[in-house]
């Protein structure tokens, strides 16, 4: 059996509950019944199972193969116990092997009929859920299920997939060939040079040689193909708070959603590393742990996700309906669209950063990150909130945060809790008017940093291989080229002017929330407001435009 953290196995309850006989009728009515002979294999890593299995008699075993393809057990289920994580809400690909240990009866519950029994049964689908989301956290804590990545640590390509997984909540491995001889083994068996690095092992079997981030999801089924002749209520372009609180609250209003976004679920938000200040919450929580729940809940009420999607272009179309485009030469229809796109990391203006961008330079502040500059000095430029919580998260790990600001003092600009948190913080020092003005390094490789104080013009050099920028961001709105979406001097999208909505664009049937819309308050709970107003302003678009349709 694998061991749990102390704080995973203090739960173990909740995470494999037992129905008892009442509750397995009640639960039985959602799924068929099926039958597995002793040692056959209900799913296989890397393939689409049968979604959620309760276990009526017999028992079965769950495994996964570790990165030296050696299996570990997770969990025997007996009478009463059920398979599956959050993965099966919506039929993704099994992260685990479960094989019946004898001859076994089960009830099989796709994850449409999970989802209806989440609705139905209140009870025991809060149960269900919070024992699916468990399971999830606990291969990702162990390491359980997930692709193998092989390449050096601190690869700029290394970096950017392990962010890519880890941003979107999905279990890895990742393997040092410098010093680990399972990498070692996988590099000459495949008979890999070293300019060939990383590689990917998909857990179906696939070898990927440096993939994008979209053809890792698409081996992994995180990304389908998408049927171009449905017609979709609304397509929701952007996963961060303002997408994700639109997609649940259109989603619980039984309209069907698809929800685009080019890189992971949460948007800025999700790379936040504690938000204090959001309702609910008194303890703080994390962006990614935030997000993920609204993640969920979106696909608890249907709502499809496909990421990464890049979306590139907005058209509409004779009947009414939008059609949307996506890079990869897929199109959708939708009967209304919520642009939810926010906003790109805002770069430097006084150096090139290009050359440094995959594997030194960072718009976010993550466990990642933080593994990856432990123990060293950092640069960390930003005078705002996610300033604020990155430079507090990183004192936590590394040696020194040199926080860069263009201000005299951080309170202009940032939360007072932060201020005092990150005052009391004796390995985090802020250096007021300054600006990055020299990066220095080899082969995408930042080996020192320079900075120059715009008062006196003194420039301070410091051996720093990791810059952290949280300057701001630019709205993500050069899709909308042509599409009629009316956009302010700076290139955020105006609503409500001469519309049915205040967060109606110029175009009737599309909308805008969350940062890209101007005149929007950056704030997380801002954007959730905003998600849960759009939502109803779809539903009643949509039925004043089908009672205006010819009978």
């Amino acid at each position: 059996m694998v061991d749990l953290p102390p704080t995973l196995a203090a739960r173990r309850d909740q995470m494999f509950p037992v129905f008892d006989a009442a509750e397995i009728e009640r639960l039985s009515r959602f799924g068929e019944p099926r039958r597995f002979r002793a040692g056959e294999a209900l799913v296989s890593e890397g393939q689409v199972g049968l979604g959620l299995n309760l276990i009526l008699s017999g028992g079965v075993r769950v495994s996964y193969r570790d990165a030296a393809g050696q299996e570990q057990e997770v969990v025997s289920y007996a009478r009463g116990g059920f398979t599956g994580e959050v993965g099966q809400l919506a039929g993704r690909p099994a992260l685990v092997t479960i094989r019946a240990t004898a001859d076994t009866e089960a009830v099989a519950i796709p994850p449409k009929q999970l989802r209806a029994l989440m609705i139905e049964e209140a009870d025991l689908g809060e149960r269900v859920m919070r024992a699916l989301i468990l399971r999830r956290v606990a291969l990702l804590e162990v390491g359980g299920g997930g692709p193998i990545i092989v390449g050096p640590e601190g690869h700029p390509d290394v970096v950017r997939l392990e962010g890519f997984l880890a941003r979107n909540g999905h279990p890895m491995h990742h393997l040092d060939p410098d010093g680990d001889p399972t990498a070692a083994q996988i590099i000459e068996r495949f008979h890999l040079p070293p300019d060939e690095l990383p590689i990917v092992l998909c857990p179906d079997g696939q070898l990927l040689r440096n993939p994008t981030e979209n053809q890792l999801a698409r081996c992994l089924g995180l990304v389908g193909t998408l049927d171009p002749d449905r017609t979709y209520d609304v397509v929701v372009v952007g996963a961060g708070p303002a997408g994700l609180a639109s997609a649940v609250y259109a989603g619980s209003d039984g309209l069907s959603v698809l929800v685009l976004d080019c890189r992971a679920f949460g948007g800025q938000a999700g790379a936040s590393a504690r938000i204090e200040n959001y309702l609910g919450f008194p303890t703080g929580i994390t962006g990614l742990a935030l997000m993920a729940r609204a993640y969920t809940q979106a696909q608890k009420f249907g709502v499809e996700v496909a990421i990464p999607d890049k979306v590139i272009r907005l058209a509409s179309g004779p009947d009414g309906v939008f059609t949307v485009d996506l890079a990869d030469e897929e199109r959708v229809r939708a009967r209304t669209v919520v642009i939810a796109s926010g906003a790109a990391y805002r770069r430097l203006d006084t150096v090139e950063t290009d050359a440094f961008e995959a594997a030194s330079i960072h718009y976010w502040a993550s466990p990642l990150e933080a593994r990856l500059c432990c123990d060293q000095e950092v640069v960390l430029v930003g005078g705002g909130n996610s300033a604020g919580q990155a430079a507090v998260f990183l004192s936590q790990h590394v040696a020194k945060v040199w926080m860069l600001i263009r201000r005299d003092r951080l309170d202009e600009r940032m939360s007072s809790y932060l201020v005092e948190r990150i005052a009391a913080r004796p390995n985090v020092e802020v250096v007021p008017r300054s600006e990055v003005c020299g990066l220095v390094g080899h082969d995408g490789v930042l080996e020192a940093v320079r900075w120059r104080d715009v008062r006196t013009g003194q420039v301070t050099e410091r051996p720093v291989r990791h810059l952290f920028l949280f300057i701001g961001a630019e709205p993500e709105t050069a899709w909308l080229d042509g599409s009629g979406v009316a956009l302010d001097n700076r290139g955020f999208i105006v609503t409500g002017a001469d519309a049915g909505h205040p967060l109606e664009t110029s175009v009737p049937g599309v909308f805008a929330v969350g940062d890209v819309r101007s005149g929007s308050i950056k704030r997380v709970a801002a954007a959730v407001g905003e998600g849960a107003q759009v939502a109803a302003a779809v539903y009643a678009h949509l039925a004043r435009t089908r009672r205006a349709e010819p009978a």
